[in-house]
């Protein structure tokens, strides 16, 4: 072999006793893992193998090969690149419904595997549309926000503060809500605890994944964590004063600090030079 680069530069990779292209990208893992990329396709002598094709080189002997150009993407790029393609999966089933039962395919593909490792919330709910228990339509909403919270976590977080305060303030409310007999009201304002605080998590994640230092907030969020559990487990034994102590003095607060702490762990963006 002549030459081996890694997205376009040269590589200082020395063959030992590899035979096949699979072995030496095996070699390659620890690196990949420390770096914070991800294979995400391979150019072998010209012929391109992407990410839903790769495995197809995988057993390419070495010993005929002159050039194999290596790519690696983020993991932020890996999982736009996923939701993507479903964004534009689903837009094709919504608008031809009879198509859909070729979907089921997609399962057993790579980016399903992706995003049951990364995303399974998202792969549970595409799992919804194979078992027909959901249309595309219902879902694509989602993606839409899954999409923009990887392209901008602080305008994400950022955006979200209105409605946090708001939903902070509906938390305040719930002891009385509860004594007034407003049951409605304070399921949904359970409920909404728990979508916002999901997303404030998983925004978390992202800025985690992008290597952004989270440590700071280790003790904060076993605090927000155990006070979470509590909630839950006082909302199903309908010990009604217990759930709004704890929503009043414990959660509302919180909440508000999460998205704080959340919005300081962003760099700000460059000033235009």
């Amino acid at each position: 072999m002549d030459i081996i680069t890694i997205n376009g530069k040269a590589a200082d990779i020395t063959l030992e006793a590899e035979k096949t292209l699979g072995e030496l990208l095996s070699g390659l893992d620890s690196w990949l893992e420390g770096s914070g990329q991800h294979l995400s396709g391979i150019e072998v002598d010209g012929e391109l193998y992407g990410s839903l094709s790769i495995e197809k080189a995988f057993d390419l002997g070495l010993d005929g090969i002159s050039r194999i150009d290596i790519k690696t993407s983020s993991w932020a790029e890996l999982m736009l690149e996923a939701l993507f393609g479903v964004k534009n999966d689903l837009e094709f089933y919504e608008k031809n419904p009879s198509e859909i039962p070729l979907f089921s395919e997609w399962d057993g593909g790579h980016t399903a595997a992706f995003l049951r490792d990364n995303a399974a919330d998202v792969h549970y709910l595409l799992r919804q549309i194979l078992d027909g228990k959901a249309a595309p339509g219902k879902i694509l909403p989602v993606i839409a926000e899954r999409i923009r919270e990887l392209r901008d976590p602080q305008g994400e977080i950022t955006g979200s503060f209105p409605a946090i305060s708001g939903i902070a303030k509906r938390l305040e409310d719930l002891p009385l809500d509860i004594q007034t007999g407003k049951d409605p009201r304070a399921a949904e304002t359970i409920a909404l605890f728990s979508g916002v605080a999901e997303k404030l998590f998983r925004l978390l994640y992202i800025l985690r994944r992008c290597g952004i230092h989270t440590e700071s907030m280790g003790g904060f969020l076993d605090e927000f964590g155990s006070a979470v559990k509590e909630l839950q487990a006082a909302y199903e034994n309908r010990d009604t004063v217990l759930v709004g102590d704890l929503a009043e003095y414990e959660l509302a607060p919180r909440l508000l600090e999460f998205s704080s702490l959340l919005g300081a762990l962003v760099p700000p963006p460059e000033a235009p030079r």
